[in-house]
């Protein structure tokens, strides 16, 4: 059977590997990485970054699990691909004790043995120093199997150990599906693949390939990237990750230092206060373009009150998109005995994309999902 998986982002890029390592012929479809983003005219990826909070804590318990098993293989394939894109600095999530996040999050801790410290008030501020929290607050620390990843290193190690599993990678964006007896034939840019099944894994751009045939919902977001100094960046390196779970559902967060290509270290803030839809060509406009400079202002703000001593020299921003399913999972499912699909990482398919991945390629392969993967999780 040949396989072909349109999107060489994060969950397309683990359904390969997974699906070459199977035994599978698979030929994995997408474009590099633009050069010039503002003069690009295809299709772009949100992998395009170097900072993703990871952790197996969530207060959903689909999210929790599939990012626990996806943690749980990142040594594997940084073996396979000779790539790490793994930092293990610790994720601490923190909110009110009493709001319904931070007693969800709790819940899940407890259902699955998630190996995490608690602190409150003093025990708090003694044990971060660097950030200051209002009172009542009520952190969960996961010191191991838990930091950042750089996206576009999981990527690119995805891309690496799938071709060394036998996975062909065309570097081109596909334009079409046509369904044709007795497989699929997908138009691209350097012409006709034909393939027995297609897995679509193309982020926000699969409704474009799709005909608008899913449920999903397409929003901007625009990350403020907050340049230090490298002293600062080694006073401040053993800062965790950060998420604030607020009772109305908002969670920014927060990445700790991270150096960026161009030779610098930045603090990394995101988390939009309101989701704005993009449809069609929007979303590629939003790419071309340079965020909301009013989120980012709102984000660096944020950041200021959350870590009131720290230094900052200069501010970035850069836009991003995140897709939503209604069911708040990843919508992985058939769309016709030929076609399917698996894309929503509904703002945390990063960390998680591996195990994503992966039950795309059962999917495709026509194999059912386990229970747990369909438990919607509806806000």
């Amino acid at each position: 059977m040949h396989i072909a998986v349109i999107g060489r982002g994060l969950i397309g890029s683990a359904a390969a590997r997974h699906l070459a390592k199977a035994g599978v012929e698979v030929t994995l479809i997408g474009p590099d990485e633009p050069t010039d983003r503002a003069a690009h005219r295809g299709v772009f990826a949100s992998h395009y970054d170097e900072g993703r909070i990871t952790r197996g804590l969530d207060p959903w318990p689909f999210w929790s699990r599939v990012s626990r098993a996806s943690i749980s293989r990142y040594a594997e394939i940084a073996s396979e691909s000779g790539i790490d894109f793994f930092t293990e600095v610790g994720s601490l999530m923190a909110g009110p004790e009493t709001s319904r996040p931070m007693q969800q999050l709790q819940a899940v801790r407890d259902r699955d043995g998630i190996d995490c410290q608690t602190y409150r008030d003093a025990d708090l501020a003694a044990a971060f120093p660097y950030f200051a929290f209002p009172p009542g607050t009520i952190a969960l620390h996961e010191p191991r199997r838990a930091g950042h990843i750089s996206p576009r290193r999981l990527v690119l190690a995805q891309g690496i150990a799938a071709e060394r599993a036998g996975a062909r990678i065309l570097r081109t964006e596909a334009t079409g599906i046509d369904e044709v007896s007795p497989g699929v034939r997908i138009a691209t840019g350097l012409g006709e693949v034909c393939a027995d099944r297609v897995l679509v894994a193309a982020g926000g751009f699969s409704n474009l390939l799709l005909n608008n045939a899913l449920d999903l919902a397409v929003y901007a977001r625009t990350v403020a990237l907050l340049r230090i100094s490298p002293a600062e960046a080694r006073r401040l390196s053993p800062q965790p990750s950060l998420i604030y779970l607020h009772p109305n559902g908002e969670d920014p967060y927060l990445l700790p230092p991270i150096p960026y290509p161009d030779g610098q270290y930045y603090l990394k803030m995101g988390g939009d206060p309101v989701d704005l839809p993009l449809r069609g060509e929007e979303i590629g406009d939003w790419f071309r373009s340079d965020g909301s400079t009013e989120v980012a202002a709102a984000l660096e703000q944020m950041l200021r009150a959350r870590m009131p001593g720290v230094a900052l020299e200069a501010r970035q921003t850069m836009p991003c998109v995140t897709s939503y399913a209604p069911e708040n999972i990843a919508t992985i499912r058939s769309l016709s005995q030929r076609v399917s699909v698996a894309v929503a990482g509904c703002g945390r398919g990063a960390k998680c994309s591996d195990e994503l991945g992966r039950l795309g390629a059962e999917v495709v392969q026509g194999h059912a999902l386990p229970a747990w993967a369909l438990e919607a999780a509806v806000v």
